[in-house]
């Protein structure tokens, strides 16, 4: 590999402290750059602005969405931009590269009614569905990403006070409440179904699939998507789904955005601000449906 490259993996890593998902991102986006340069010949060294839009205009001829294109030069940018501080280039072809404007996405969320539901959807007293329902009642009752939930400790849980450590993005930690309904379904969980799915092995996880093993985000995606038909939703969901929902809702019963911020581990409150859009939405149309002269 490249030193050049190498360091800078190393530096995201390290240094950046990114996520693991970003990293990964950011390793396909650079080696996806890498191979084009090596079918046109092309050293790192000699990357100038006609490279790189040549490069863009390839991934835009390939169908490549603007959000995935803002995260190609984003990663492009930062690889150039650490070259040239290290040292190990003299130009940054970067410099004046501007990334698409891109259309802001509303999140979407369930109703209550919908997340009612879902979070019925695991019945069954069985280990896998008692563990199904615990893992759905504390994703709502904290809006964690599914890479947190999966990842949890054992030890990160306090039953007896209510909360539970996260590990966010950035390897930054914060702490959110738990309520009445995820902490006695993860009672139930850790009393009856975790030792059965452990089979007696040792195990840091909180939730464990069979034999012990540990879950995957993917498997967890999966496993949303089926209770999701099965409670009879048509709509897409995804554990994202409940994350938004969970902000969406604290925010129509008055909680402050700062807080919901705080909850829902961004370092940025324009990220959490986007939810204030959704429930300006939510107030018209309940005027619109009620005010008699609407």
């Amino acid at each position: 590999m490249n030193p050049a490259v190498e360091r800078f993996f190393q530096y995201l890593a390290v240094e950046k402290g990114l996520a693991a998902n970003t990293q990964e991102a950011y390793h396909r986006d650079l080696m996806r750059f890498l191979g084009y340069l090596g079918e046109k010949g092309i050293s790192l060294g000699e990357v100038r602005e006609a490279e790189i839009a040549s490069y863009l205009y390839q991934l835009r001829k390939q169908g490549l969405s603007s959000r995935s294109l803002s995260r190609a030069i984003s990663c492009l940018r930062s690889f150039f931009r650490f070259s040239l501080a290290e040292g190990l280039f003299s130009f940054d072809p970067t410099s004046h590269l501007q990334s698409p404007r891109l259309q802001a996405r509303l999140p979407h969320a369930l109703s209550v009614e919908e997340v009612e539901r879902l979070l019925s959807a695991p019945a069954e007293q069985i280990p896998r569905q008692i563990r199904d329902k615990a893992m759905l009642e504390v994703l709502y009752a904290t809006g964690m990403r599914a890479s947190e939930l999966v990842g949890l400790p054992i030890s990160s849980v306090d039953l007896t006070v209510g909360y539970v450590r996260c590990m966010g993005k950035g390897s930054k930690e914060r702490i959110v409440p738990l309520g009445s309904s995820a902490i006695s379904c993860l009672k139930g969980y850790l009393e009856s179904s975790r030792p059965r799915l452990t089979e007696g092995r040792l195990n840091p996880y909180l939730f464990v699939g069979r034999a012990g093993r540990p879950l995957t985000r993917q498997g967890f995606w999966q496993m949303i998507r089926v209770y999701a038909l099965k409670a009879g939703l048509t709509k897409r969901v995804t554990p994202h789904t409940l994350r938004h929902s969970f902000a969406t809702h604290l925010l129509e019963g008055g909680a402050d955005i700062r807080s919901v911020q705080m909850m829902l581990g961004h370092s940025d409150i324009s990220t959490t601000q986007i939810y204030t859009h959704i429930t300006r939405k939510r107030l018209k149309e309940i005027y619109r449906q009620f005010h008699p002269r609407a």
